[in-house]
């Protein structure tokens, strides 16, 4: 089952396609990061989907309902709002108190406090918007889009200017929501959260979805080889020259020290094949290290306009 899922989504102003014939699938129960540069129509598409801007072409569905009602969409989906949407003067439980109104819940008090106890504001929940930190308030627009217990949850940067606490706290937070089988859709400038985080990933590029999977899959579309350190045993002149003989016929860029060797191999079913080259040749093999690509390689790396780090 699928929370997301859109078939050729498109959105043209002018004769420009800012989000070009995006067909994608988001399982249910998920935390699925959606990243793409300054300008990719990450925000477009998601406008899209959560009601603000109508499509040029295409159809997509939320929770498996193509027809959602915009009634349905307030009582089902969260979303992070802007934390200047805020009001200076409001508490952090009159906020909740006014947007639950908003959107037609009748929630107890107790039900607030339990979400803003849920966020890490129990000890903020008499004080005003204005006195909160950068960090609060990114945990107040989580309280927000958390209040009437939505099935998909669409949080916008949720860590982005806040110190390295927060961003524990907030991952912390989203852990837990996506332990309760919350589906969760995360766009995040923070590529090492999103790698840590995110069951499956999409890159999109000029409006277009370049790659998506997960970690593993994104890796192995990306690379073609694999740089393989082995740290082992000193080298003597003679085993040296064979052991060379040996790996070239395995893979190139070969380098050779007395301790470490390192070699370019096209796939990880040759990796074993080294280790044993070694261990016939009676030299002891201490630690095998594979070196992979990170999100930030492969995102800095994928579409059209490629950057360099």
């Amino acid at each position: 089952m699928y929370a997301i899922e859109t078939h050729n989504l498109t959105k043209k102003y002018s004769e420009k396609r800012v989000v070009n014939q995006i067909s994608l699938k988001v399982k249910k129960g998920t935390i699925f990061g959606f990243l793409g540069k300054n300008g990719a129509g990450k925000s477009t598409f998601i406008n899209m989907i959560t009601g603000l801007t109508i499509p040029t072409e295409g159809s997509y569905s939320l929770l498996s309902n193509k027809d959602m009602t915009l009634k349905e969409k307030r009582t089902k989906i969260g979303v992070l709002p802007d934390y200047s949407t805020f009001y200076d003067d409001l508490t952090a439980i009159g906020h909740l108190k006014y947007f639950s109104k908003i959107l037609g819940l009748n929630l107890s008090k107790e039900d607030m406090i339990e979400t803003l106890k849920s966020v890490g504001l129990e000890d903020a929940i008499n004080q005003k918007a204005k006195k909160f930190s950068f960090g609060m308030k990114k945990k107040l627009g989580i309280a927000q889009a958390l209040i009437n217990k939505p099935d998909l949850l669409f949080l916008d940067e949720p860590t982005s200017g806040v110190d390295a606490n927060a961003i524990l706290n907030i991952h912390e937070i989203i852990n837990n929501v996506a332990e309760q089988g919350t589906t969760i859709f995360l766009t995040s400038h923070n590529l090492d959260e999103v790698e840590k985080m995110c069951d499956e990933i999409a890159i999109m590029d000029k409006g277009v979805i370049r790659t998506q999977g997960t970690m593993e899959q994104l890796k192995n579309n990306y690379q073609n080889n694999l740089t393989v350190s082995i740290k082992h045993g000193t080298l003597l002149e003679g085993t040296s020259k064979t052991l060379e003989q040996e790996l070239h016929a395995l893979g190139t860029n070969i380098q050779m020290a007395k301790n470490k060797t390192s070699i370019v191999v096209s796939d990880e079913d040759t990796i074993p094949i080294v280790n044993k080259i070694f261990l016939n040749m009676e030299i002891d093999v201490f630690r095998i290290e594979v070196d992979e690509p990170t999100l930030e390689e492969i995102f800095l790396n994928t579409g059209e306009t490629k950057q360099t780090a």
